[in-house]
């Protein structure tokens, strides 16, 4: 199953590797050929394994933080948070790679209270500053036994394409489809101090599954 997102690509990748190997043919040179024919053949087929959006098993719990994205966390630590909640909250970023499936999902239910894009740099997703600098959105989601949650998709050096599907006063549901990163980067949770986490650094999460973390 592929994401609505890389429909096309997938779409225009297939008709660009189809006439390529029409081409090929007439080269007449058959090593060379097969070789080249090899490499568009993979080309194709990390293009596919990019846009995958394999069904997640989300258990549905308002006491729950799961994770928005898979991939690896890389930050664990209390922060200043200026843009919506103005004050200090507990931040768990989980980095993606390309190679990682780049689906983003609600970390919770509930009502969403804010949704923003910020135009900005491109820096590496794993820069300090990447978080504040960089092109992003930031969503806040709240639900009545959690309260208030703030995820945030960065750009990073590769990746140039957010896609945010939430709309403020919207209701969604706990692991559903809340948008797509192209191309490897990040997502930052901001959570309440007193939160329980549920992960450590450098572990490996899987969105829609793995509990970040708990009341």
């Amino acid at each position: 199953m592929f994401h609505k997102e890389g429909q096309t690509i997938i779409f225009i990748t297939l008709i660009i590797v189809g006439s390529l190997f029409l081409v090929m043919d007439s080269i007449g040179i058959p090593w060379l050929v097969k070789t080249l024919q090899i490499g568009l053949l993979l080309i194709f087929i990390l293009i596919l394994q990019f846009f995958r959006n394999p069904k997640r098993n989300t258990q549905p719990d308002d006491a729950h933080v799961i994770s928005p994205v898979d991939g690896k966390v890389v930050v664990i630590e209390e922060v200043q948070e200026s843009e919506y909640f103005k004050d200090k909250r507990l931040q768990v970023s989980v980095f993606m790679s390309p190679i990682n499936v780049h689906v983003t999902r609600y970390p919770i239910g509930g009502k969403v209270l804010f949704s923003k894009y910020h135009p900005g740099k491109y820096l590496v997703a794993w820069h300090p500053k990447s978080s504040e600098l960089n092109e992003r959105t930031s969503v806040v989601v709240e639900n009545s036994k959690f309260g208030k949650v703030l995820y945030r998709q960065i750009a990073g050096a590769l990746a140039r394409r957010i896609v945010n599907y939430a709309k403020k006063d919207q209701n969604v549901i706990q692991g559903s489809d809340a948008g797509f990163i192209k191309f490897g980067s990040r997502v930052d949770l901001f959570l309440p101090l007193d939160t329980k986490l549920n992960v450590k650094l450098n572990q490996k999460v899987r969105g829609g599954e793995t509990v970040i973390a708990k009341l």
